[in-house]
């Protein structure tokens, strides 16, 4: 998934995954009280946000932040407890994590009693099965490609807006749901924790409308949406505390505020004074901010570290630069010390030489180009010669963001010493994933990140390297090298199919290698994300699934 500014998330397998202790929590962070000892009920919490969401709709939710938001207001069938030293996969709509049988190919939940949308209506097992099936619908792109993956007779069904359901969803009463996959996955539970298995009662689905309409399950439903300007959520009064085994309900009110650049928000919750004290950010501190910000011990009780799943990346798009030679000088040409540089430096993160970061299932440890991170000049020109000394002009597709140009002029300074002239194309950050992973905008060379959707490589490499979703996913390809190599692909369907963790680890780790022969992406660093709140802001869990400070305990000191 990606974190805009902390990537989308991603794809297939079998086995169960293991969930791995995703290391530190945040240093800090006052996820403890208010002296009391209880979280202060009442106030509103503010949330300064850079850029609008891409979707809120639960359906096309592919950013962390988006998700992160959406727990506030939707459900979904399992989800994530993380109170603990390391996430705990529970039941959320439904009572527990799911029953598998018939070899994992049929996963079976049974929805709590009780649950209620905003009009008081309830919650039931039909409404889930329509919002699955949204996913679908070509007016809802953008989400995770799971359903359409492993859904029986999901390659066909358009939808529901036609009137057709699809049969492999059953509900044989009110509360029972049974999805039939077409393959065994043995942590199908761990998909259903994201926000596209939630419930869309139908007579309030306004289809490709419905971000700024999403009908409330959660603690808390929208109030009013300006889009590009401002999110209120209020209370959902019907929402009750006994059937929600992850969320409370403690402020009345969350106000997203959208549009202020990221170091004019540090600067904000770093002064700590007026609504400063009870706001929180949900993107990434500015690279810029970030060095000073990380070593300043009288923010430390309000900062959050928070290590990510995942992977901040270059893509070289593999059918506009052939050249294997060119794209094997580029992965020896850029300078990973200034690129890092531009987010902040190695409070950022580490050097990353795979696209598996360290502490996902099926990392295995390797580096096929310079072992110097700031590259290797002199084998990036012999590689350049070798190709003949071309002089191509590439376009590079980063967002609108001082951390993003920073990285892009970091990038362009690189390539230019080998021959290689950049345009940047800098594109609005509210909108640069869905620009990005529409295949009509084909850039040479593509910024990305991206965040496992569970700590297992099978969200990883079949999401971004699996040639043949390219013409699936017209509107939401998330393969930004679009490489389509057959061994890739056949190690792809190899690694779905085997059910010993150890042995399908061991070709994942083999996968990410042939995706590095390839010289399909540069591996830039492995993420960690910094946020800030303030002073008055409590509650706040470092949620270590999304990347994101948690919003679902946070309350407001008084």
């Amino acid at each position: 998934m990606t974190r805009n500014t902390r990537r989308s998330r991603t794809v297939a397998l079998t086995a169960s995954a293991v969930m791995i202790a995703l290391g530190a929590t945040a240093c800090g962070g006052s996820s403890g009280s208010s002296g009391s000892g209880a979280p202060g009920k009442g106030g509103t919490l503010t949330v300064l946000d850079k850029a609008d969401f891409d979707h809120l709709d639960p359906q096309r939710v592919y950013t962390t932040e988006g998700s992160s938001m959406d727990e506030e207001i939707v459900r979904t069938l399992t989800g994530w407890d993380e109170t603990g030293s390391q996430p705990k996969l529970v039941g959320d709509l439904a009572t527990d994590t799911g029953t598998p049988s018939k070899g994992a190919t049929v996963w079976t939940f049974h929805l709590r009693h009780g649950i209620k949308y905003q009009d008081g209506t309830e919650v039931t097992a039909p409404d889930v099965k329509y919002g699955v099936e949204r996913f679908f619908s070509s007016d809802i792109n953008g989400g995770p490609p799971y359903a359409a993956q492993w859904l029986v007779g999901g390659a066909d069904y358009k939808g529901p807006y036609q009137g057709k359901e699809l049969a492999s969803i059953q509900t044989p009463d009110k509360y029972t749901i049974v999805f039939h996959l077409n393959q065994p996955v043995a942590d199908f539970n761990e998909t259903t924790a994201m926000t596209g298995w939630a419930a869309v009662p139908k007579a309030h689905d306004t289809g490709s409308t419905y971000d700024t309409k999403v009908w409330a399950d959660g603690p808390y439903m929208i109030k009013s949406y300006t889009k590009n300007k401002e999110l209120v959520l209020t209370r959902n009064k019907y929402w009750s505390q006994s059937t929600d085994p992850i969320r409370q309900q403690n402020v009345d009110e969350m106000d997203v505020k959208f549009g202020q650049d990221e170091a004019a928000i540090d600067q904000q919750i770093k002064a700590d004074a007026g609504t400063a004290q009870t706001s929180i950010q949900q993107w990434p501190i500015a690279g810029s901010d970030l060095a000073q910000l990380a070593n300043d011990p009288s923010l430390k009780s309000r900062y959050y570290k928070i290590p990510a799943p995942g992977i901040n990346y270059l893509a070289i798009n593999t059918t506009r630069v052939k050249d294997l030679r060119v794209r094997q000088a580029i992965e020896y040409a850029i300078d990973k010390t200034t690129v890092r540089g531009a987010f902040g430096g190695s409070a950022y993160g580490d050097y990353a030489t795979t696209m598996l970061s360290p502490g996902i299932g099926g990392y295995k440890k390797f580096n096929l180009y310079s072992a110097n991170p700031s590259g290797n000049l002199a084998k990036a020109k012999a590689l350049m010669k070798q190709a003949g000394n071309p002089k191509p002009t590439m376009s590079i597709a980063v967002e609108n963001t001082a951390t993003e140009e920073h990285f892009a002029d970091a990038v362009k300074t690189a390539l230019e010493r080998i021959g290689i002239h950049v345009n940047i194309s800098p594109i609005d950050a509210a909108n640069y994933f869905s620009t990005v992973s529409n295949t009509k905008n084909q850039y040479d060379l593509t910024w990305g990140d991206w965040i496992a959707d569970w700590p297992n490589a099978s969200t990883v490499l079949p999401t971004l390297f699996d040639g043949r979703l390219i013409k699936k996913n017209p509107q939401a390809n998330q393969d930004l090298s679009y490489l389509n190599d057959p061994k890739v692909n056949a190690l792809i369907d190899k690694a779905a199919k085997m059910t010993d963790v150890k042995q399908r680890n061991a070709t994942y780790g083999q996968l990410d290698e042939q995706i590095l022969k390839d010289a399909a992406v540069v591996p830039l660093m492995y993420m960690n994300f910094s946020d800030m709140s303030g002073s008055k802001v409590g509650g706040v869990i470092p949620d270590t699934i999304l990347a994101e400070p948690s919003l679902v305990h946070v309350y407001v000191k008084h």
